[in-house]
């Protein structure tokens, strides 16, 4: 036993020199004694195979009192003496008294002859020092031991429990309650606590002691009628009892304390495994996702119809709805695992963890970059491919439309032409024939035009790449070819009715005047006609509002059209009017036109059924584009507030991220807050994903009321969650490293501080020139060599970069070095004493050669007006320690 051990024992042990006689004097209390002392001794002696009945008596030869110190002390005492005499009995007691001497404790007034006489009252202040010494001088709580240890055990132990409050060894364990909160606090599956009653102490007490002696082979060593019955139950008995269950908890607790720190172990090593094989699966997985979709998305087959493009178009909405938005949060959490995996590691000293080839997170960023351009470059193609289809289908319908009327318009002009009924008629009909031809001729330059539109479309169609191109292309070729017959065969018959012209002389100027004007009022109607029932294709109001004043400055010019329709059937009824004055016998219609009142009439009502309709459709349309254009202004107004919304939440957690406001703890609850609060704005990023689908669906391709497009939001909300996420896992790392390093808030603070000043670019990194100003200005001076020893440290994935989390890794590790100079410090203190100075001699005297020499590298000489020779400056050393701060 050391000198700290013996003179503790000696100095709790002086109050019990009198060994309280007076208190022995009390039956009740020489009672509990007797049965506490002579069952804890039991319990030990039953180890032997042995056991006392009569305290004073059974040890009065010395054989079990030997026995007894051997089996609690673990050692070999000296041989006893066999014999029955009373010699023999007094050196074996005084054996074993010096056995206890030797352990440092010191017995008053307690001799060998008293034991063998059996003297009841020096036989329990014997055995009272053994239980003292090894049963109670052992135990330690909290830098206390002995009777104050296990005391300040009882109190810890039974603190949580109601009506229990420790204060002594006697009086507070008279309701048995204080026994049974220390056994439910070990093992609460014996005693159910919440059914016991203060004011049922004998209950109390009985089921305590019961249930010790059952299940944790605590000996029943106290009598629960004895404790009650007693005013002030017997300290020493209760001291005995209460260091038993000491004991008993103790060891399991142990126990249980090192399987704990095993499992807990395995538990971090299986977990860290167990993270990389989710990495290892999740990476995989996720670049499975992207390799398929990729090829999709690269895929710029063209669809003959805009049923087939709209339906693309819908699986691509799908895609971006349904398919993409988990795989962007399985991103996200694969960095925030990966991440947090490191920093185990780190902790744990492991080496860092290294994906496979393919899957580390700059190969998944890279592969996701690639997916998004991908993704961007198919919506464009999407989207032109449908503007195209509809441009088509718009030019198709056009082209069958001009091509009917043109049709329509050829049907029998063949035939006509080649009619030779020149060679049999009168001069008055050749005359005729020649007018007719020259009308003919008219309409078929004011054709010209038609043809013209038909082969421009069918050019278009060809360079838009339309699906259906070679029946166009028949079609087309087949109208040119009959145009171009047409033409030599208008010019043959011209020739022949010219030369037979000569013979002709008369024709009738009215018909050929009705001829003139009926044919382009006649063109004119049909293209009215056609232009009223041409389909039109706008997407701005500006547009239908150009349409519409074109239709009413076509309106404006219908009383004119209305007046020479009038005119001209005024001259077929001035025709008629002369063939019924003068009797002209008519051979048929009008020999110059084909064009009858009739038909005029009917052409000009037409007409005039087309406009109210077309009135319709515009005002339709202008309905339509003024409906669109509120889907424009109300996208805007949200896009216009959430985009600037986004920009100011990312700024927000950038500033969170770098600056020092409050503790770490501080920070991860103020970023949790803001990411509660993103979350709650996702509906109105979900409105604003159904506004743009209102207008997707209604073809709306661009918006002059704002610069936000969709996709800029998707990205900017698809950052903003990755950033929140990414910065609150820095953070939770940061907690980490701090607790298992020990890092104080001010430590954590003053590395921000640093960190922050050079991180000039301010993006929460530092790159390797910013990083190795940091450091020459915390007093480094390194070569090339060891930086790039401490770049291998903080960057091991040589991305070019240091970040926070890494740097506070590196300063933990290098905090620890300053131990040596702060214990140096404290020694200096005290050496210097109101002294500005110390002497080198001093320090080497004073100091280990270690701290002496420490000192030495680091201080100046001082040279105050007190100095003396070999005095080193003191303030040159706490600079170069602390800084400029006032110690």
């Amino acid at each position: 036993m050391d000198h700290y051990d013996s003179q503790q024992t000696n100095d709790y042990m002086q109050p019990e020199e009198d060994w309280d006689r007076d208190l022995l004097l009390d039956p009740a209390w020489e009672k509990q004694q007797r049965k506490t002392f002579t069952a804890w001794c039991n319990s030990h002696l039953r180890k032997a195979g042995t056991q006392i009945e009569n305290i004073e008596e059974d040890f009065r030869d010395g054989l079990k009192l030997m026995l007894l110190l051997e089996v609690i002390s673990g050692e070999r005492l000296a041989k006893p003496e066999r014999g029955k005499m009373r010699v023999h009995k007094i050196s074996n007691v005084n054996k074993a008294l010096d056995f206890i001497a030797s352990k440092g404790v010191k017995l008053v007034s307690i001799g060998a002859e008293e034991i063998v006489d059996g003297n009841v009252k020096m036989t329990l202040g014997m055995i009272w020092t053994i239980i003292l010494r090894f049963a109670i001088q052992d135990i330690s709580v909290e830098e206390t031991s002995a009777k104050e240890g296990l005391l300040l055990w009882c109190q810890r132990k039974t603190a949580p429990y109601k009506n229990v409050n420790i204060q002594n060894f006697h009086i507070s364990w008279k309701d048995g309650l204080g026994f049974c909160a220390l056994i439910h606090r070990h093992r609460p599956e014996l005693i159910d606590y919440g059914k016991l009653r203060k004011d049922d102490p004998l209950t109390n007490l009985n089921t305590a002691f019961d249930v010790a002696e059952k299940y944790l082979d605590i000996p029943k060593m106290l009598d629960a009628e004895d404790i009650v019955g007693t005013a002030r139950p017997d300290e020493k008995a209760i001291m005995t009892y209460v260091s038993s269950f000491y004991h008993a908890f103790s060891g399991a607790q142990k126990a249980e304390t090192a399987a704990n720190r095993i499992c807990k172990v395995l538990a971090v090593n299986q977990e860290n495994e167990q993270l990389m094989e989710d990495y290892e699966k999740l990476a995989s997985d996720l670049l499975e996702w992207i390799r398929r979709t990729i090829p999709w998305l690269e895929n710029r087959a063209p669809e003959n119809t805009m049923q087939a493009m709209q339906q693309k178009l819908e699986d691509f909405r799908d895609y971006r709805r349904l398919h993409k938005p988990p795989k962007v949060q399985e991103k996200c959490q694969l960095e925030i695992n990966f991440n947090t995996l490191q920093t185990k590691l780190r902790l744990s000293n492991r080496p860092a963890f290294m994906p496979s080839e393919g899957r580390m997170v700059s190969d998944i960023n890279n592969a996701w970059g690639c997916l998004e351009q991908a993704e961007k470059g198919y919506e464009e193609w999407l989207l032109n491919e449908i503007r195209r289809l509809e441009r088509l289908d718009h030019l198709a319908e056009k082209f069958r439309q001009k091509a009917s009327i043109h049709e329509a318009w050829t049907d029998g002009k063949e035939a006509m032409l080649r009619q030779k009924d020149y060679e049999t008629a009168t001069l008055s009909e050749i005359k005729a024939l020649l007018k007719k031809h020259e009308a003919f001729e008219s309409d078929l330059a004011a054709h010209q035009d038609r043809v013209e539109q038909i082969a421009a479309i069918a050019q278009e169609l060809n360079e838009l790449d339309y699906y259906d191109s070679p029946s166009v292309n028949a079609r087309c070729q087949k109208i040119c070819d009959q145009w171009d017959n047409l033409g030599a065969l208008t010019q043959k018959r011209r020739e022949a009715l010219e030369r037979t012209e000569k013979l002709l002389e008369t024709i009738d100027q009215l018909y050929l005047e009705y001829a003139k004007r009926a044919a382009p009022f006649n063109n004119w109607m049909e293209g009215a006609m056609e232009d009223l029932q041409d389909t039109f294709i706008v997407h701005t109001i500006e547009e239908i509002q150009g349409l519409t004043t074109a239709h009413e400055q076509f309106k404006a010019t219908l009383p004119d059209a209305d007046k020479e329709r009038l005119a001209i059937l005024g001259i077929h009824n001035e025709v008629s009017k002369i063939v019924q004055t003068y009797h002209v016998n008519m051979a048929g219609t009008n020999p110059y036109t084909t064009i009858t009142p009739q038909e005029i009439n009917g052409k000009w009502d037409h007409v005039r059924q087309l406009v109210p309709r077309r009135d319709q459709a515009l005002t339709e349309e202008h309905a339509r584009q003024q409906h669109n254009e509120r889907l424009r202004k109300q996208f805007a107004a949200q896009a216009n507030v959430i985009g600037p919304w986004i920009q100011t939440k990312m700024e927000e957690i950038g500033r969170i991220s770098i600056e020092m406001h409050g503790t770490l703890e501080d920070q991860l609850s103020h970023l949790r807050q803001y990411e509660k609060s993103i979350v709650n704005y996702k509906p109105k990023i979900d409105q604003l994903e159904g506004d743009h689908q209102l207008i997707q669906e209604a073809l709306i391709f661009d918006n002059k009321h704002t610069n936000y497009t969709m996709e800029h939001i998707r990205v900017g909300w698809e950052q903003l969650l990755t950033t929140i996420a990414r910065t609150i896992n820095e953070v939770e790392n940061q907690i980490l490293t701090r607790d298992a390093k020990g890092i104080s808030q001010e430590q954590m603070n003053e590395f921000r501080a640093s960190f922050n000043h050079f991180d000039r670019k301010k993006t929460g990194m530092m790159d390797t020139d910013d990083f190795r100003a940091c450091l020459i200005s915390m007093g480094y001076n390194m070569g090339e060599a060891e930086f790039a020893r401490i770049m291998s440290i903080v960057d091991p994935n040589r991305l070019g970069v240091v970040t926070f989390q890494a740097f506070i890794d590196f300063m933990s590790r290098e905090t620890a070095d300053t131990d040596t100079a702060d214990q140096v410090m404290a020694s200096f203190k005290i050496l210097a004493g109101d002294k500005n100075y110390i002497t080198v001699d001093e320090l080497r005297r004073e100091l280990p050669p270690d701290q002496a020499e420490y000192c030495i590298a680091r201080m100046a000489p001082y040279t105050g007006p007190d100095a003396v020779p070999g005095a080193l400056d003191y303030m040159s050393f706490s600079t170069a320690l602390y800084g400029e701060s006032d110690l």
